[in-house]
């Protein structure tokens, strides 16, 4: 399980940039792996004030390919190879991705010095990408999208009474935790002989734009973390789900009905110069939500329960 998970909002705006509110862009670091969702126009100047390094960035996930959060890519991969950059970048996104990026990677005069992979996602499919499970939702928006969750994946507590007592040898238990089962000397170990319990991994969902969508309470049920497009307030609801997104107070409802730790409103229209009535709007509805602000670092704590296995 991942010691440290941190969140980093580098833009929070949409459709138009404006002073002091950049573009889509949300950096989530698990231990040694970034990872970055959508890359609107100037996220890399964003990421050079932000404590991150745009050269450890290992995944980049598009939600879909309107301007506003993907266009920061065509910087970003000309600045990486420019500073050096040799080790592969992961690009993931809904269909359409790899058409998209190859055009962007073609872009003007420039030698390219790392591989580029790109995956087109399946909606509503779990991947493994090592330290976590990304899973996938298709949003509801007027060209491909998808929502994503990264989950934590479950881990078992040890417990050093029960390794001793079964005499289970102590060099063998980060293999017996990662492999779930483990035949020493003609003798078959399972990690729940050594375990008290599951200690739940976290769970961070990023909707992207969509529609608000009954789909998105499941997805996002119990999650750590729910960051959720917030475009205009609820007067606004009519044309603001006309266009394919969401307003906070519907926001706030789906945060609620999936019984979310916290929410953070994002994507807020260029219309907005203060965002406390995006913030009243769904304070009404859920209490625990707050405001995505530029550059703000969020620490996800760890979930100290442990589940016992029977």
């Amino acid at each position: 399980m991942a010691s440290n998970i941190k969140i980093t909002f580098l833009g929070t705006g949409g459709s138009l940039p404006k002073p002091g509110r950049a573009l889509p862009a949300v950096a989530v670091h698990i231990d040694d792996v970034l990872n970055l969702f959508d890359c609107g126009e100037g996220t890399q100047k964003q990421i050079m004030k932000s404590s991150i390094s745009y050269m450890d960035i290992k995944n980049i996930f598009i939600t879909h390919f309107h301007g506003d959060h993907f266009l920061g890519l065509a910087g970003l991969i000309n600045t990486m190879s420019f500073s050096g950059r040799e080790n592969d970048l992961n690009i993931y996104g809904p269909p359409g991705a790899i058409y998209f990026v190859k055009k962007i990677i073609d872009l003007g005069y420039y030698s390219l010095n790392f591989n580029i992979k790109i995956t087109e996602l399946d909606y509503g499919k779990t991947y493994d990408l090592g330290k976590f499970l990304l899973r996938t939702l298709k949003s509801d928006h007027p060209v491909p999208a998808i929502s994503y969750s990264i989950e934590e994946k479950d881990a078992y507590k040890i417990d050093r009474n029960l390794v001793d007592k079964i005499n289970f040898p102590v060099n063998k238990l980060e293999a017996l935790r990662s492999l779930g089962r483990l035949e020493i000397n003609n003798k078959i170990f399972k990690i729940e002989d050594v375990s008290l319990g599951i200690k739940k991994g976290r769970k961070i969902v990023y909707s992207g734009d969509t529609r608000p969508l009954n789909s998105m309470v499941e997805f996002a049920k119990n999650a750590d973390v729910l960051i959720h497009d917030s475009t205009m307030d609820s007067s606004m609801e009519p044309m603001v789900n006309a266009y394919g997104h969401t307003s906070s107070r519907q926001a706030a409802e789906i945060a609620r009905d999936a019984n979310v730790k916290k929410l953070y409103l994002f994507h807020y229209s260029a219309r907005y110069n203060d965002l406390k009535i995006l913030l009243n709007d769904a304070l009404s509805v859920f209490p625990r939500t707050y405001l995505s602000t530029e550059l703000m670092d969020v620490d996800v704590p760890k979930d100290t329960e442990v589940i016992p296995l029977h």
